[in-house]
């Protein structure tokens, strides 16, 4: 395959290697990675934080929260355009550039408008990023390895995020170390990207599944694409800022934000293992109470204690695998030539749920109490669970042999990841 026109070095060469040792090239890539989620997890939570002692209010964090999402939302769809103009790795070195510039600016114009602004920059970056290294991964990926890759990369992208939130207790978040420090990451984060071994790829973008069309087939993964994105955006938006404006230390603040990161990792391949035999729709109507019922535990125990951290951990261990399982459930009523255009449309209806998520989050809980953060939570799980006991008295479940293989999907990954998903077994 030959470089992409415009990735020439300063002696005429391709910038990056021909292709060769794809083990070293995948794991360059990954943690390149694992650099930008650890910038992501520390400055997201380094924000929350600080928004409580600028006094924002709950309202306003909760737009300037949603402004990353909505940044994410339309990231995808610039990187492609950029791509396609100047190739691979200068979108990737001028998207880290301007990351890195927008992390450090936060602590500059300390302002909500700016920091809404700030979050969009930031979430269209970080979009653009991981579209790149994604179709990096989806060229180095055989139909053997899709699933391992994508495993891979979920547990890098989760990881990083979380080793990033316990960074918040290297600096005191009214200052700018910590600021510094995310900057720092995802300008590092080019090392290892730029001197991967390996040629930059053609960019394959799936063409989405109408939404129209996904209702009538599997309406299930749809909806719940859409609540998931609702409960993650506000979970991950102003769990920091919760955490902070209930009074907790920035170390009970980190451990209450990272809680749910571990238990995502933890739980997904005992939950997707456990959809590969069952159906699949009774795994989500599980996972879905476990995880209404584990946030709303959390109004009957001190925030921030052990017991809550406990909570956290099972919410993030059945929250974040609902996500997963909605793709799989897509896999199981599609046909492989529709699959990466669904996972694609369910990948743009979530990034949809995660804007209103912190939004409306944000808002209820200025309006009732800061105790909504919960009652988010739980209403979307709610919501799931009860469609799916509707689905089971007005549909059949598709027999556990005609299900596919679940595969873990990798937080707020990109349409672009939808290529690694392997195709059902039996279409």
């Amino acid at each position: 395959m030959r470089p992409e026109p415009g990735d020439e070095g300063l002696s005429g060469g391709p910038l990056i290697a021909p292709r060769g040792d794809s083990f070293g090239a995948v794991r360059s890539l990954l943690a390149g990675v694992a650099l930008v989620m650890s910038c992501n997890g520390l400055l997201r939570v380094a924000l929350g934080v600080r928004a409580e002692l600028e006094d924002f209010g709950l309202a306003v964090t909760g737009v300037v929260m949603a402004g990353y999402f909505l940044g994410f939302l339309f990231g995808t769809k610039a990187a492609e355009h950029f791509i396609a103009s100047v190739g691979h790795i200068r979108v990737f070195a001028a998207l880290s550039s301007v990351g890195s510039a927008a992390a450090i600016l936060h602590v500059v114009w300390i302002h909500p408008a700016s920091w809404t602004l700030l979050r969009f920059a930031y979430g269209l970056c970080l979009a653009g990023i991981l579209v790149t290294v994604e179709s990096w991964l989806n060229d180095m990926a055989t139909n053997a390895t899709r699933g391992r890759m994508l495993s891979r990369y979920m547990i890098v992208t989760m990881g990083g995020m979380g080793v990033g939130q316990l960074m918040l207790n290297l600096a005191d978040p009214g200052g700018f170390k910590l600021f510094v420090v995310s900057s720092a990451l995802i300008s590092f984060a080019l090392v290892p990207v730029a001197l991967s071994a390996s040629t930059a790829p053609p960019l394959v973008v799936p063409e989405p599944v109408s939404l129209r069309e996904l209702v009538k087939v599997v309406p299930l993964g749809l909806l719940t694409a859409f609540w998931v994105g609702v409960s993650q955006g506000c979970l991950m938006g102003l769990g920091a800022f919760y955490a902070a404006s209930e009074g907790l230390s920035n170390t009970r603040i980190s451990l209450f934000v990272v809680s749910s990161m571990v238990g995502s990792v933890a739980f997904q391949w005992l939950v997707g293992s456990s959809s590969d035999r069952v159906p699949r729709r009774y795994v989500i109507l599980v996972v879905a109470i476990i995880a209404a019922g584990s946030a709303g535990l959390h109004l009957l125990v001190p925030v921030g204690s052990a017991l809550s951290l406990l909570l956290m951990f099972v919410h993030g261990g059945s929250t974040f695998p609902l996500y997963s399982l909605a793709v799989a459930t897509t896999a199981d009523s599609v046909t492989p030539a529709q699959l990466t255009g669904a996972s694609a449309s369910l990948v743009r209806v979530s990034g949809v749920g995660a804007v209103i998520g912190p939004t409306l989050g944000g808002f209820l809980m200025a309006a009732i109490a800061p105790w909504a953060y919960f009652g988010v939570l739980i209403v979307c799980h709610a919501v799931i669970a009860l469609y799916v006991v509707y689905r089971m008295f007005t549909q059949p479940a598709p027999p556990v042999a005609e299900q596919g293989t679940f595969d873990p999907w990798p937080l707020r990954a990109s349409a672009v990841a939808a290529n690694l998903l392997r195709r059902p077994r039996f279409r």
